[in-house]
C-alpha cells in the first residue's frame, strides 16, 4: 500500500495556493511573477523570511506592478539616435530661453545631490538603465539604487517646482 505523500512544510505549503489564485487574477503574468518572488526568496535566504506566505504574496503583488509598469512606459530614443528631421522643433526664442532655464535649473538640482544620486539619476532617467544594471555597475543593492533615486526625484520636484504649471 503506497504512503500518502508528506504534508508540504513552510513556503512550499503556500505555493499552490498562490499559483492558483495569482493564475485566476491574471493568468499571463502570475505564475511568472510567482517564480519570480520564489527565486528571489531563495536567494535572500530563507531563514530571512518570518511569514513565507505574505512574503510571497507581497512579491507576486509587486512583481506584477512592475510589469504593469515596464509595459506601459513609454519608449524613448536618444536625441543622437533620431534624424536630423526628427529632433524637436524650437518655435521661438521664448520656448528656447525657457528650456534653456529649465535645463540649467535641472543640473543646478543634481549638482546639489551626492554623487552617487547623481549617477543613479542620470543613468535611469537619460541614459535608460535599469535600477538592476545600475546597482550591478555600482555594487550597491537595488534598494540603495531606489534609495538614490527617491532622493534625487523629491530633491529635483522640490528645486523644479516653480517651473511647474500646476
Amino acid at each position: 500500500m503506497p504512503r500518502p505523500p508528506a504534508p508540504k512544510k513552510g513556503w512550499l505549503a503556500h505555493y499552490s495556493e498562490l499559483v492558483a489564485a495569482w493564475r485566476r487574477k491574471n493568468p499571463q503574468d502570475g505564475e511568472d511573477a510567482m517564480q519570480d518572488a520564489v527565486v528571489g526568496m531563495l536567494e535572500n535566504g530563507l531563514i530571512a523570511v518570518e511569514n513565507p506566505r505574505g512574503y510571497l504574496a507581497r512579491s507576486i503583488s509587486n512583481g506584477l506592478v512592475d510589469r504593469y509598469r515596464r509595459r506601459s512606459a513609454i519608449d524613448f530614443q536618444p536625441l543622437e539616435e533620431l534624424d536630423e528631421n526628427e529632433h524637436p522643433a524650437v518655435q521661438d526664442s521664448q520656448t528656447s530661453l525657457y528650456t534653456k532655464e529649465v535645463l540649467d535649473a535641472l543640473m543646478a538640482a543634481l549638482e546639489e545631490l551626492p554623487l552617487s544620486c547623481q549617477k543613479v539619476y542620470i543613468r535611469h532617467r537619460l541614459e535608460g538603465w535599469s535600477h538592476a544594471e545600475i546597482a550591478a555597475d555600482l555594487g550597491i543593492s537595488r534598494s540603495m539604487v531606489e534609495k538614490h533615486m527617491n532622493r534625487a526625484l523629491l530633491h529635483i520636484h522640490e528645486r523644479l517646482q516653480k517651473y511647474s504649471p500646476y
